[in-house]
């Protein structure tokens, strides 16, 4: 793979213990996410929390680590096979969320919401789909 000939990620073999975690830290936070007494900037922080662990999972789940936040998404479509348009709007996502970290600006778009919770929601039917990693 040519980002790990680049140093965006390293190979390193999966672990079946890690990946369950991610899953189910990823089912929490986007159940949590769900929750309109929630604050929007908070529902935001939780669904991209919970995509974020999905597409981990999926990485981690083909034996790769990343360098950095970012990639786990722009790699989807290698790791699940996921709609460049959908991996696209969790890079936004994490653009919004670096905004509404380092600078203050909250993330509280509705609309967008509903649609990184949606994506989020068939990033993890995709991660699970993939199985237990083979022993």
């Amino acid at each position: 793979m040519n980002l790990e000939r680049i140093g965006k990620l390293k190979a390193e073999p999966p672990d079946q213990r890690e990946l369950d975690g991610l899953i189910r830290s990823a089912q929490r936070r986007l159940a949590e996410s769900e929750r309109m007494e929630n604050a929007s900037d908070s529902r935001f922080s939780l669904a991209y929390d919970a995509a974020h662990s999905s597409a981990l999972a999926a990485l981690r789940w083909h034996g790769f680590r990343s360098s950095d936040r970012y990639t786990v998404f722009q790699v989807l479509p290698h790791t699940v096979d996921f709609p460049n348009a959908k991996w696209r709007l969790l890079n936004d996502c994490h653009q919004k969320r670096n905004a509404a970290l380092y600078d203050g600006d909250p993330a509280d778009d509705e609309q967008l919401i509903k649609e990184l919770i949606a994506i989020t929601k068939e990033l993890q039917v995709a991660v699970i789909a993939l199985g237990r990693v083979s022993a």
